[in-house]
């Protein structure tokens, strides 16, 4: 694969501190002409399956040989392991704790290898500190991915196993389809992991959330101001909004939360 130069990094990192810019400064160093994206560092602390979730939908809007690290990584320093996948002329790199599950359950003919920390010393890396890995193992290796200097297959150990996702697969059954509330944005819409494809067999589809039967629209104005609806968003999955308001604080629920698409 033709590496782009191109980085994309996602964390829960937030931006109070220098850790996102210490990451880029090592990449820089490595590799100068490397473009580095800021996909988000407002992963809720602590929570892979959110930074999963943005990865999965984001990469493909980047140039193929684009490197995709995401650093959600409650393990860190621990024996965890990390993945470096080549997946639909994409590389992705992720501490194995679940964050890349979704996708790997899905990725028909990628290439999974779990880091050999014993590649560190050949590519003149230093014995990293136990807290700081997106500093000390991310950043260096994606630099070297980025710039073509070093491939998966050199630095891993091909692995055909990983650490399970922790939120559950949508659950489709007769008249509907049952999943999860996975992220809230800044509007205050909640989206879930419920993908357009999943409800396409449904009759006049309806979003059942904190007890309320909400309308499947198109866009949001097609309600007044103050008014609940649901739609298919811009990255293909059911979001339920409150038109000029927080749905989130509407309905009082969350991350986590159930929803429902059924027929009606």
């Amino acid at each position: 694969m033709q590496p782009s130069g191109v980085i994309t990094i996602t964390t829960d990192f937030g931006h109070k501190g220098p850790f996102v810019g210490v990451m880029k400064g090592v990449i820089l160093q490595r590799f100068r002409e490397a473009k580095v994206i800021d996909l988000t560092h407002e992963i809720p602390a602590q929570w892979p399956p959110e930074a999963g979730f943005w990865v999965r939908r984001s990469y493909r809007y980047f140039p193929p040989g684009t490197v995709h690290v995401a650093i959600v990584d409650p393990g860190v320093g621990t024996e965890r392991d990390i993945l470096i996948v080549e997946h639909d002329h994409h590389y992705f790199m992720a501490p194995d704790n679940g964050l890349l599950a979704r996708m790997l359950d899905h990725a028909e003919g990628a290439l999974v290898f779990k880091l050999d920390l014993g590649a560190l010393e050949r590519l003149k890396i230093d014995p990293p500190s136990n807290t700081f890995h997106g500093r000390d193992i991310f950043a260096p290796v994606a630099a070297e991915l980025a710039a073509g200097k070093t491939t998966p297959v050199s630095i891993g150990i091909a692995a055909d196993s990983w650490t399970p996702a922790w939120v559950e697969e949508p659950e489709v059954s007769a008249g509907k389809v049952s999943g999860s509330i996975m992220t809230v944005d800044a509007f205050g819409n909640l989206i879930s992991n419920i993908d357009a494809n999943l409800i396409e067999s449904l009759d006049n589809p309806v979003v059942h959330i904190a007890g309320k039967d909400i309308p499947l629209l198109t866009t949001y104005g097609n309600v007044k101001p103050g008014e609940y609806l649901a739609l298919l968003n811009s990255f293909g999955v059911v979001e339920v909004a409150l038109a000029e308001s927080s749905a989130a604080e509407g309905l009082g629920v969350g991350r986590g939360a159930p929803v429902t698409v059924k027929s009606t």
